[in-house]
């Protein structure tokens, strides 16, 4: 039988510069500096814990006015993609000027949507008896955000949003290869957006899973994780050269709801697949940008799969520490730092307290150190066993 892979594998499958807005701030270059230096974006916020401050990872960044937006589009996490959307121009401009008849898709992930809105509007609803005028339910609904995107460019190509928890975005990424690969598209906007909201803070919360401190991914100390905000896109094409998605592994493991499963054969089956649909052996990535959330549960599991696929040599770390988990964003964001890894030659450090997990398998941690990158693998797993590995591979033009 022929390989069904094979379309997905010979197809290029381009990452052009990714257009972020997150803790670390909204031009490529300044959080490229705070990525690679290791500075950490967090500030204790009690906003929705009150009486108890979280560190969380706030978009600090003016984010465009929405007072003449329709009201259905009236979202904090539409206001992050605007924002992206702003600084994603030149290179989706430089598109359509090359490609004036291209067809353009929209593949987002989200976990939050606009709950945050509709959260404001159910204390109004509450004191006043009453939903606010300009209250509308659509800016919540999952497909919101692919929606707000392809109308404000005016796209009427295929345009949704995946909600798979914490591997949203990266789903999206993956989902971009595949329409390609497909013929749908010429082009794919794809990534994702997530913004704080008590729903998710307070979530966490009751599952025990938040730190109260800036979070310690892998560390013999950690206690939980720091939550972040985030908008990260990427335009996607069927162009060679540059910065290639090469593949792709997704896998559900049906363990738990929300705790992965112990022994990481799920991870290790995502990271595997994703090597062999690009062709690849273990030993020729470069850097793996670790899920690396900081509670017990997710490092023991991820550090036993690293280390039964990559062994104790491949120098990995979590950017959580920096940015706080965006949660249905984190997947594009944490693969457009990889990008920027493979653009820049340099490692992202792995900051935490340094107090080594002596029951942790040994991982080789990074330091921020120059190296010429040629690949790099990310790593997301989210809630109910949902597991995906991107693999980003750079070429020469």
């Amino acid at each position: 039988m022929p390989n069904r892979l094979t379309p997905l594998q010979n197809q290029p499958c381009r990452l052009w510069p990714p257009a972020l807005v997150c803790p670390l701030g909204d031009d490529l270059p300044a959080i490229a500096e705070a990525l690679f230096s290791g500075r950490r974006a967090l500030a204790h916020d009690d906003t929705f814990t009150p009486g108890r401050p979280l560190p969380l990872g706030r978009v600090n960044s003016p984010l465009p006015d929405t007072h003449d937006w329709p009201a259905k589009h009236r979202s904090r996490n539409n206001q992050l993609l605007a924002a992206a959307l702003e600084r994603l121009a030149p290179t989706l401009n430089a598109f359509r000027r090359r490609r004036p008849q291209a067809r353009i898709g929209v593949l987002l992930g989200t976990s939050t949507s606009g709950i945050g809105e509709t959260e404001q509007a159910l204390a109004i609803r509450q004191r006043e008896g009453d939903w606010p005028a300009d209250f509308r339910y659509q800016r919540h609904e999952i497909g919101s955000p692919a929606c707000f995107v392809a109308e404000r460019l005016g796209l009427a190509g295929p345009a949704y949003t995946l909600s798979t928890a914490c591997t949203s975005s990266a789903r999206a990424l993956a989902s971009a290869k595949r329409l390609l690969a497909s013929g749908a598209c010429d082009a794919v906007i794809a990534g994702g957006a997530d913004s704080l909201c008590g729903l998710t803070v307070n979530g966490f919360a009751s599952l025990e899973a938040l730190s109260d401190s800036p979070c310690q991914p892998f560390s013999a100390n950690r206690d939980g994780i720091n939550l972040g905000e985030a908008a990260a896109l990427f335009l996607v094409t069927a162009d060679p050269g540059g910065i290639q998605l090469s593949g792709y592994g997704e896998t559900s493991d049906a363990h738990h709801i929300s705790a992965p499963r112990p022994d990481g054969q799920g991870a290790i089956a995502a990271m595997q697949a994703a090597l062999d649909m690009a062709r690849l052996p273990a030993t020729s990535i470069d850097y793996l940008n670790l899920h690396g959330t900081a509670t017990r549960q997710n490092d023991s599991m991820e550090a036993r799969a690293v280390a039964q696929v990559f062994g104790g040599t491949l120098p990995c770390s979590s950017t959580k520490a920096l940015t706080g988990h965006t949660l249905g964003a984190c997947g594009a964001l944490e693969a457009a730092f990889c990008w920027l890894t493979l653009d820049a030659g340099r490692l992202p450090p792995h900051i935490n307290d340094g107090q080594t997990d002596p029951e942790l398998p040994s991982l080789a941690y990074a330091s921020a150190v120059r190296r010429d990158c040629t690949r790099a693998l990310s790593n997301a797993f989210a809630f109910g066993g949902n597991n995906i590995a991107l693999l980003l591979e750079r070429y020469h033009d």
